[in-house]
């Protein structure tokens, strides 16, 4: 098969580049082709693109590009020459040039898959409305009831659009998101982490890894956490992660309560520091609002991290149900109870991460998922013949 993906394939975008970087592998190790278009912007750094794959990279169109996301004529432009070369173009999230332009410049030959990444969630939806809701009634609706297939994460995103057509879509898979449980099987030696940031080999540490945005949950992590730390001062909270529009807001909190001693911004971490940070932290966090399926608790889990999180992080029934992590209330009294209860007892948290790896290797293993999704790119093409 010769694929096409359409991302902003950065950094700085968070999930949906590694997601794409983990399944190229695979495709390209079944033998396929796999190309990779992105809008990019001059502040921001491509995510690495596997050996045999093709990163295609053109420049967002300014200003349109400021107020419609990922808008590039260039972009535009080669998919009208070369989306032909394609038996499927795979679309990510909504909203975005690229989730429209292959509906725009191809009406037949070319199968399209359209991954819904969460962005039909209640709160995610509720964001920037309006201008969803214009996108929408001009073309978006339309466009994705016309997908071969529509990829979900979850059964709440069946939920999500259902409310969002008012009636079912006709051809949808529900495949998760995966992680390389090898990428985690050799970590840095354990105290890599705190001796690069001098923290105490003996002092508790939370961490929190993920974009600094509303969505993540840090307004209920840090008032709870500064309650927590109240009583345990030896606690340190580290935020990894890049600005996505909160860290004013994450400052202004930690000096409003005097919390410089015991919370720490580390900015973006990636390769072995990251998995460095994993392998010390006591405890990782993340009570979202709102995810699609959360590749940091996946890989927070696949380094033997105990993990604290919301039900919304995309997996939230199978956590509970294989009691894989902590699960809290989307208030900060719930996070608070959460900190106290799983950094007060190592046994428990021993017995979370146990189960989380039994159930990432038996559900969640990079080459299980990606070879569901290269039957479902067939399974597309199949439908784009019988449907010229």
């Amino acid at each position: 098969m010769r694929i096409l993906n359409i991302c902003a394939y950065s950094w700085e975008i968070g999930g949906p580049p590694k997601i794409i970087f983990d399944h190229t592998q695979v495709a390209l190790r079944d033998g396929h082709q796999v190309d990779i278009l992105s809008p990019i912007s001059p502040n921001e750094r491509p995510y690495p693109v596997p050996e045999g794959a093709r990163l295609l990279l053109f420049p967002r169109t300014t200003p349109v590009s400021k107020y419609f996301r990922e808008f590039s004529v260039g972009l535009y432009q080669y998919l009208q020459q070369h989306i032909q070369d394609y038996d499927v173009v795979h679309c990510h999230a909504l909203w975005h040039f690229g989730s429209l332009a292959p509906f725009m410049t191809d009406r037949s030959a070319v199968a399209k898959v359209v991954t819904i990444h969460g962005v039909l969630d209640r709160w995610a939806y509720a964001h920037n409305n309006w201008k969803k809701s214009l996108i929408d009634r001009i073309a978006q609706k339309a466009y994705l009831r016309r997908a071969d297939l529509v990829h979900i994460n979850n059964t709440d995103e069946r939920a999500d659009l259902l409310r969002y057509f008012g009636d079912e879509h006709p051809r949808i898979e529900l495949i998760p998101n995966g992680v390389r449980m090898s990428d985690f099987a050799i970590l840095p030696p354990k105290g890599t982490f705190r001796q690069k940031f001098n923290i105490r080999a003996d002092k508790p540490m939370v961490l929190f890894m993920s974009r600094l945005n509303e969505k993540k949950g840090l307004d209920l992590l840090l008032p709870a956490f500064r309650d927590y730390v109240r009583q345990h001062p030896d606690t340190l909270l580290v935020l990894a992660g890049p600005d996505d529009g909160y860290e004013a807001t994450a400052r202004q909190f930690i000096s409003q309560h005097q919390l410089g001693d015991s919370v720490r911004l580390v900015g973006m971490l990636t390769g072995d520091d990251k998995k460095a940070a994993l392998h010390d932290a006591d405890l990782f966090t993340l009570p979202s609002y709102s995810e699609g399926f959360s590749i940091a608790v996946l890989e927070a889990m696949a380094a033997g991290t105990p993990t604290l999180v919301s039900d919304r992080v995309g997996f939230g029934e199978a956590i509970r149900t294989h009691q894989a992590a902590g699960l809290v209330e989307l208030n900060p009294e719930s996070v608070q109870i959460g900190l106290a209860q799983l950094l007060s007892n190592p046994t428990l948290r021993q017995q979370l991460s146990q189960n989380a790896t039994n159930l990432l290797r038996t559900q969640y293993d990079m080459d299980i998922v990606a070879r569901q999704m290269l039957r479902t790119y067939e399974s597309a093409i199949q439908h784009r013949k019988a449907n010229p």
